[in-house]
């Protein structure tokens, strides 16, 4: 018997605590990301199309989810990830990143495990969802 044959539905992975999102995490994430788009960075940009401030780049996000599956299994093992928006992180937001096992399979004798994501703020706000398939 190895690890993952303990992995059934409703295995939850654990969490991804993100600290709260800071300027200085978003000047760093446009510079590795190449996305220098102003609303991520400039204040005065945001205000103009009527927003209070700045706020992270979906795929930080994204990114967040990654590292969440990774942190679980090799990343050799994923086989598909998908992500859907569904609204802004605003930057000081402080985003957890959860997923949970809701289906198992055998794919041409590889036992795959496909994984619910979701993104979600402090205050309940769910900003991304996606699904992963991976090989456990």
């Amino acid at each position: 018997m190895t690890a993952t044959d303990t992995i059934e539905v409703g295995t939850q992975l654990p969490p991804l605590e993100i600290a709260a999102i800071s300027r200085t995490t978003l000047a760093l994430f446009a510079g590795a990301s190449g996305d220098h788009n102003p609303m991520h960075v400039d204040i005065d940009v945001a205000k103009s199309i009527g927003l209070e401030d700045v706020f992270a780049h979906g795929m930080l996000s994204m990114a967040y989810l990654g590292r969440l599956i990774t942190d679980w299994v090799d990343p050799q093992a994923i086989r598909s990830y998908g992500v859907r928006f569904a609204s802004i992180t605003p930057v000081h937001g402080k985003p957890t990143a959860t997923g949970e096992v809701v289906a198992i399979d055998d794919v041409d004798g590889e036992r795959r495990a496909t994984l619910a994501l979701t993104v979600t703020l402090a205050d309940g706000q769910i900003t991304l969802t996606g699904d992963a398939v991976v090989a456990i």
